[in-house]
């Protein structure tokens, strides 16, 4: 179904004045009808006029800026009107949009729903940029960790007729393939960087994950996206990250390991910065002749140095009154 642009129509206003002309005279010809002895043949023609005038009164037709209609003739798809305006139509066209009335957590639907399908105000069709807030899933990590995660799509439809007559009810579809999208992109990742993984599908391993490559994770679920609501008419603009944390069934486990990790990187750095002191002791002091240690006094303040550098409190300083040796 390829979207088709209804132009020349915007005639709402001189419409309106025919429209109005119109009722005018149906009135004065029933009025001069009852004047004139209650003539049949005015009456009716008044009646007639207004009546017709009346019916008139459907194809009138006012749109805001980035709305949209869709219209059909008698189950006939004929145009889209875009663009504000006063418009006029054939009064028998009318409009279509099955999900005037669906709600989900997105801007644009909020406010009570509207009754009645054939309702012009309640089937107009936003062209502004929307937003998704689709709700947090639970799902397993490339590891198999339990990860709740939640993001916020920001959409709009760029093919009226798509999105009305190529799915069912376009806001529910892209509801459900942004949650299948995500489920299929979120498998690929490790929660936190891990050893032997590739998340990128080229054979060889990195450093790809939830947490630290959101940027890379989030334009990849946004592709996905696209590629799966293309042919309903929409445009994904944005995909992003809203929240992200281990599921609460695991969620204090991996803390403690998260914090074992941060504790063995402090303790490595301690580590190397010590043993770094320590090598530039013994050169000073091999330089400067200060102080010739055996291999055994070497070893000794070696071990002294590093109790004191490595320790979790400060040292108690003893202070040797005797000799060296």
């Amino acid at each position: 179904m390829e979207e088709k642009i209804l132009t020349g129509k915007k005639h709402g206003m001189a419409a309106l004045f025919g429209i109005l002309l119109l009722n005018a005279l149906g009135i004065v010809g029933i009025v001069a009808g009852a004047n004139m002895d209650e003539n049949p043949v005015l009456i009716a023609g008044g009646i007639v006029v207004l009546v017709f005038a009346t019916f008139l009164w459907a194809g009138l037709k006012v749109l805001r800026p980035q709305e949209a209609l869709v219209l059909t003739l008698f189950g006939k798809y004929i145009g889209t009107l875009k663009g504000e305006g006063f418009y006029y139509v054939n009064p028998f066209c009318s409009s279509f949009n099955p999900a005037a009335k669906t709600k989900l957590s997105q801007s644009g639907d909020v406010g009570k729903a509207v009754s009645g399908t054939t309702d012009d105000i309640g089937n107009r069709i936003s062209l502004k940029v929307m937003t998704l807030n689709n709700s947090r899933q639970k799902i397993n990590d490339c590891l198999g960790n339990p990860v709740e995660i939640g993001i916020a799509v920001t959409w709009k439809i760029v093919d009226t007729a798509k999105a009305v007559f190529n799915v069912d009810n376009y806001k529910e579809f892209l509801s459900l393939q942004c949650d299948s999208a995500l489920r299929d992109i979120v498998r690929l990742y490790p929660y936190d960087a891990a050893p032997n993984v590739d998340t990128t599908g080229d054979g060889v391993a990195d450093e790809g994950s939830l947490r630290g490559s959101s940027e890379i994770v989030a334009g990849r679920i946004r592709d996905e996206i696209q590629k799966r609501v293309g042919e309903a008419g929409m445009e994904i603009v944005e995909a992003r990250i809203t929240y992200l944390a281990y599921a609460t069934e695991i969620a204090a486990v991996m803390l403690q390991r998260q914090q074992a990790s941060a504790i063995i990187d402090a303790r490595k750095m301690i580590v190397d910065g010590a043993v770094g002191m320590v090598e530039m002791a013994l050169e000073r002091l091999s330089e400067n002749n200060m102080v010739e240690l055996d291999e055994e006094r070497k070893a000794a303040m070696v071990s002294n140095l590093l109790v004191v550098l490595c320790g979790n409190r400060d040292a108690q300083p003893v202070v040797n009154s005797g000799s060296l040796y």
